[in-house]
């Protein structure tokens, strides 16, 4: 069995062109991992080759399909809901920091969930009266600027959205967060790993694996259009000790307490 990987370096424009590429040298079926903007080239590219997506957003208010149990059509997929939790972390990192005056809240307008999720942490804010500070970037220069504007601002806390683009840059993201002395909550437990504060969010890694798994079942025989769209059933909150003493700052226990995971 062979396995042609297509990867556009942060190109979005490119996808098109490749996902056409691969439908053109007859793959069996099109894995796309890449959030929603890859999932729709694919979907574009073809109506008859399977594919099996990985997005963190809601599949059918995207989109994508029609129907969570019946997806229909020649797509179906995973769905991390990574993006629904922006609120839940900014209660998160408001309980760390519960004398910020301002949250920023680090978005993508490139994304195009970016709207809901910003629409679901102003709401947030806007519920314990929270001064909330939201900052785009889609560029490496932007986070710079970004970061910068933070600090200007002098934001308290930092809450980033979840997005492609900013997982590909979490190890600068995570630098600049220690570089401003800003703690941050991140959508991915990558995030942690690579040094950042905290994170609230449903597993990659387990995603990859349910969309080898339904590409496993594919290849064997099974449609698409039988196959549900999976859900993330479970998410994890993963605090890194270390980055807290470096900040200098004291984590409560209870938030401790309710980890799934500390680094120390």
């Amino acid at each position: 069995m062979t396995f042609e990987y297509r990867w556009a370096e942060d190109h979005n424009e490119r996808l098109p062109a490749l996902a056409a590429d691969l439908v053109h040298r007859g793959v069996r079926v099109i894995a796309s991992i890449g959030g929603l903007t890859t999932a729709v080239a694919a979907k574009s590219s073809t109506a008859t080759i399977p594919i099996v997506f990985e997005i963190g957003g809601d599949p059918v208010g995207l989109g994508l399909v029609s129907s969570l149990n019946r997806p229909g059509g020649n797509i179906t997929g995973v769905s991390l809901l990574i993006g629904t939790l922006s609120a839940k972390r900014f209660q998160i990192i408001q309980e760390t920091a519960p004398k910020a005056a301002l949250i920023g809240f680090l978005m993508n307008p490139a994304n195009a969930d970016a709207q809901a999720q910003t629409k679901d942490v102003l709401a947030a804010a806007q519920s314990v009266g929270q001064k909330l500070a939201v900052i785009q970037a889609r560029t490496d220069r932007e986070l710079e600027a970004a970061f910068a504007t933070l600090t200007e601002k002098r934001a308290d806390a930092l809450l980033v959205m979840a997005d492609p683009f900013f997982v590909t840059r979490r190890d600068k993201l995570v630098e600049l967060a220690a570089d401003h002395k800003v703690p941050t909550i991140y959508p991915l437990r990558e995030f942690v790993a690579a040094g950042g504060l905290m994170s609230y969010g449903a597993s990659i890694a387990e995603a990859h694996r349910t969309v080898g798994m339904y590409v496993g079942r594919i290849l064997s025989g099974e449609k698409p259009a039988d196959l549900p769209i999976q859900q993330a059933t479970k998410v994890e909150l993963i605090i890194n000790l270390k980055t807290a003493k470096a900040l200098g700052l004291e984590i409560p226990m209870s938030l401790i307490g309710r980890a799934d995971e500390v680094i120390e």
